[in-house]
């Protein structure tokens, strides 16, 4: 294998100026999510949430965005999952989106808020039916021996719900993750990036400052 250390490349795809900053960062991340979903990145929507258990220890998962406004950034899991309950602990998170080939990234950090059951209940109908079930067979995080049992767990939940509307699981919910903090990071020649960070004050003001790379 080539030695990792060789592997070099320039980033020229873009630059990232004061002029192009927008007064709400939520206004550029969408833009630069609109984007991502043009150039046909796969998953565009994907980011890595960053959470933190009792002892101190982060822990990272790929999971996808959902829905995005003013108010911050939505995605859903079974709450008995490794980040629901270390969210349950301490509701501060970190996101980070890499689209790595338009040689962009966005780091955020805010804290995570549950959804209402009705919120929760409109997005897991809007669901494939598959997806659906899948929510029920899998207890997300727990230990399982083989993944036939997963699939036999499955094929339980089809034929217990194959006649009218499967309901949404008391152990599925989602957050919202309202941001008190955006970076955002377009690549650079000679590693000379553009990373802008916006930070929002007591009276929810955004303020921003350009970072060294």
């Amino acid at each position: 294998m080539k030695p990792l250390q060789d592997f070099r490349k320039e980033y020229t795809r873009g630059r990232l100026d004061t002029e192009a900053l927008k007064a709400n960062p939520m206004d550029l991340f969408k833009q630069w999510l609109d984007d991502a979903i043009k150039a046909e990145l796969p998953d565009p929507n994907a980011m890595t949430v960053a959470t933190v258990d009792e002892t101190g220890q982060p822990s990272q998962r790929i999971v996808l965005l959902k829905d995005v406004s003013d108010e911050g950034f939505v995605f859903y899991t079974n709450l008995g999952s490794r980040k629901a309950k270390e969210l349950a602990h301490n509701s501060k998170i970190s996101l980070h989106f890499p689209w790595y080939f338009l040689e962009r990234q966005v780091r955020v950090c805010g804290t995570a808020s549950l959804l209402s059951r009705k919120d929760v209940a409109r997005y897991f109908f809007s669901r494939p039916k598959d997806s659906q079930l899948g929510a029920w067979a899998s207890k997300q995080s727990q230990v399982i021996s083989t993944r036939q049992l997963l699939l036999t767990q499955f094929k339980q939940m089809k034929e217990k719900f194959a006649h009218g509307e499967i309901p949404v699981p008391d152990f599925w919910g989602g957050y919202i993750v309202r941001p008190h903090q955006i970076e955002f990071w377009q690549g650079g020649e000679h590693r000379l990036h553009d990373r802008f960070e916006y930070n929002k004050n007591d009276n929810n003001e955004w303020s921003t400052a350009r970072l060294m790379p």
